[in-house]
């Protein structure tokens, strides 16, 4: 049975068991995210880190996949790519994306719990999806439980404490602690790069409809005002943690 055929067999039961968390921007205007996707991180400042943190040539999970936008990248490399996505209409259009793309499925899931065997992965990413902080310890638990010995967690998320996108999120979220999620993390015992990149648009008005779906009206309308052309700076914070290969005996 192959691991796509494993995942389907375990769905029903992973599905009653998570928590799905909500992600009003991409579930409600795929469209207008994908947009976003592309104007993200222009000069791939992200993915010349996240190269070398860990070996992309073996099997992929990547976790709140959405449609699927970065599936095909992975697959560039990786032996086999999973994305898994708790939305049921985002999961087709990742289907749609893929098709014909040897050795790579979307599967209806959660961080979680992920519908898939353990020990079934080299990697697992996630990018702006679930592990934002105290309260994911469900999902870094099921990621150490589906990676091998040696593999890797890498989560890729936006930087509040970096203007002035960061300035905008903290604005919506007031009582988000940037200090007490790098804690956080650092406690769970991951290593954090910041990577400065540039977001670039097309036109102003995908520039504006972008803002509009990441912010509330008030926030949206400052920081378009604030942004004079088409492009603004965005801080990321990387983070990856390493399964250990061996059992460490004291």
């Amino acid at each position: 049975m192959g691991l796509v055929s494993r995942a389907r067999e375990r769905l029903s039961t992973s599905l009653r068991a998570a928590q799905v968390l909500p992600s009003p921007n991409i579930w409600h205007w795929p469209q207008v995210y994908e947009a976003e996707n592309h104007a993200q991180d222009v000069d791939g400042a992200v993915w010349r880190l996240v190269a070398g943190l860990c070996d992309w040539t073996g099997d992929v999970v990547d976790i709140g996949c959405g449609d699927g936008f970065h599936l095909p990248r992975f697959a560039e490399r990786a032996s086999s790519v999973l994305g898994v996505e708790p939305h049921p209409p985002l999961v087709e259009r990742a289907r749609t994306r893929v098709a014909g793309l040897a050795g790579v499925a979307a599967v209806l899931g959660s961080a979680q719990a992920l519908p898939v065997p353990d020990a079934s992965f080299d990697v697992a990413h996630a990018r702006t999806a679930y592990f934002f902080g105290p309260g994911c310890e469900p999902g870094l638990r099921e990621a150490d439980r589906v990676l091998r010995p040696g593999g890797a967690l890498v989560i890729v998320d936006l930087d509040a404490a970096r203007p002035p996108y960061g300035q905008w999120m903290r604005a919506d979220l007031p009582s988000y602690d940037a200090v007490e999620v790098d804690r956080f993390f650092e406690i769970e015992g991951f290593e954090r790069h910041r990577v400065p990149t540039v977001w670039r648009f097309a036109d102003r008005a995908t520039l504006e409809a972008v803002l509009r779906i990441e912010f509330s009206a008030p926030v949206a309308d400052r920081a378009i005002a604030s942004v004079p052309g088409l492009e603004f700076p965005v801080g990321y914070r990387v983070l990856v943690r390493h399964k250990p290969s061996r059992l460490i005996v004291r």
